[in-house]
């Protein structure tokens, strides 16, 4: 099966420095590698509710660079630190990114994440084919 990749302009030069690809499109499924909550310019901010926008403004960033939105999302993991001191926070930023029919969601504590000062990584699988 051919595959190849997503890779927004947002994520070009971190995507080529870590050598790894944003996403990969397989069939009619796009597995996107997870994101944190650092903004375009790879700072990450101190504020949860800012990380966690951040990580589903570069989510639809890339989805975008292969005609989804974050509707297309069917399956999301996501990885805490700290799970259940901004759990009802993160929540509420999800839900703002959202809309029924939701994605299936499993959410882990962890004890940390590769970026320095990330509370949360967000991983999705999304659906690019017709829903018809």
């Amino acid at each position: 099966m051919a595959k190849r990749t997503l890779i927004p302009p947002l994520l070009a030069a971190a995507a080529g420095k870590a050598k790894m690809s944003p996403a990969i499109v397989s069939g009619d499924h796009v597995f996107l590698t997870g994101s944190t909550g650092g903004n375009a310019e790879g700072v990450m901010p101190n504020d949860p509710g800012q990380q966690f926008r951040n990580a589903f403004d570069k989510i639809g960033a890339i989805l975008d660079e292969g005609g989804m939105t974050l509707q297309s999302v069917v399956e999301m993991t996501t990885y805490h630190v700290g799970l259940r001191d901004h759990f009802d926070l993160f929540d509420a930023v999800r839900l703002e990114y959202f809309d029924e029919p939701y994605p299936a969601w499993t959410a882990v504590e962890v004890a940390g994440l590769r970026r320095e000062g990330a509370v949360v990584e967000i991983r999705v699988i999304a659906y690019s084919g017709s829903t018809g």
